[in-house]
């Protein structure tokens, strides 16, 4: 059998459950993996036999997506031929991580695709939303990267289709400890502005990694440095808690990690606000902006925050397994696992 696995390389959420989910394709055939998207930072552990651009949303700075550089670093004549000479066609099964290129691709040529993705629960009718409805963030989010079958990591699982997150193997494995600090990752703002509003907690030691830095460096109670996976993922075991945006992979592994969370959605970026809403409902808090207006509410979650209790076992090889069993016609294989190189 031969497996396309298609990733959406903004960001690290996507590229950090990959980590878990391909080594479970693998023990159904060959996997090719595709990657679209030029905001990650995680090397991913295997090849990447297609390394596309995509279509990729821009971090700005002042805590949210910018529009206007996401449209600026669009090449649409680029996306549109990658669009049509990605040969879908060849593979017996498409799974799609919110990844635009493949899904489109499949959509034109009329190939199923399964979308395998938090989007895919966040996107349920019954799934939580948010009080204030974004049209075009909804519109975009809808038509991103549509699909023949959609199954989905939530939260929360919530009948057959939607599962509780994919924690990595690393994070599992982490000793679990609290050295008194609190691990932020908020890439949507700039260092200036993050030591501005945190310093004003002179008392508490702050661990901030950022996408705006190369160099570590301390102010004050500050430590910044560049995102690191493993240190990033030390640094959350060994936290009091957890400052950081309304992504899903962070979140879900601060949750699993049992450490106190508070988020922070992104400006223009709906799946978070979704997101803000699904934490919302289990008790974590959740602020619109480091303001100076919310700075007491982030001072009372330090002071009186509480931790969310969760229970998030390993079952993504049964996942994988039911996709295949039942998308496609041989079912389960016992074919030699390998990973394709890249082209």
């Amino acid at each position: 059998m031969k497996i396309l696995y298609a990733i959406q390389g903004t960001g690290n959420g996507h590229l950090s459950r990959s980590m878990d989910v391909v080594p479970c394709l693998l023990k159904h055939g060959e996997v090719d993996v595709l990657v679209s998207g030029i905001q990650g930072d995680l090397t991913l552990p295997f090849p990447i036999k297609y390394k596309l651009r995509g279509l990729s949303f821009i971090f700005g700075k002042s805590g949210g997506v910018s529009l206007w550089k996401t449209a600026a670093k669009t090449n649409f004549r680029k996306l549109r031929k990658e669009i049509n000479t990605l040969p879908v066609e060849k593979y017996d099964l498409v799974i799609n991580d919110f990844e635009p290129v493949s899904a489109w691709a499949c959509y034109f040529k009329n190939k199923p695709c399964i979308s395998l993705s938090h989007q895919s629960a966040v996107l349920a009718p019954d799934s939580p939303k948010p009080e204030h409805e974004d049209m075009m963030g909804k519109l975009i989010l809808n038509n991103y990267a549509p699909n023949t079958a959609a199954y989905g990591f939530h939260f929360a699982s919530n009948g057959h289709t939607i599962f509780t997150p994919v924690i990595r193997k690393q994070v599992r494995e982490q000793k679990i400890t609290d050295k008194g600090h609190y691990t932020v990752y908020l890439p949507s703002y700039d260092d200036r502005r993050l030591i501005k509003r945190l310093s004003v907690y002179k008392a508490v030691k702050w661990d901030v990694f950022s996408k705006h830095n190369k160099k570590q460096f301390t102010i004050g109670n500050i430590t910044v440095q560049p995102i690191n996976n493993e240190k990033f993922t030390q640094s959350m075991a060994s936290s009091s808690g957890v400052l950081c945006g309304a992504g899903f992979e962070t979140p879900a592994e601060a949750l699993f990690l049992g450490k106190k969370l508070l988020v922070i959605p992104m400006k223009n970026q709906y799946e978070q606000h979704l997101n803000a809403a699904a934490l919302k409902v289990m008790g974590v808090p959740v602020v619109k902006s480091l303001k100076p207006k919310y700075l007491e509410t982030i001072f009372d979650w330090l002071e009186n925050g509480q931790v969310i209790p969760v229970d998030y076992p390993d079952i993504t090889q049964q996942i994988v397994d039911m996709i295949l069993q039942k998308h496609t016609s041989s079912g389960i294989t016992n074919k030699s696992p390998e990973i394709t190189n890249g082209a």
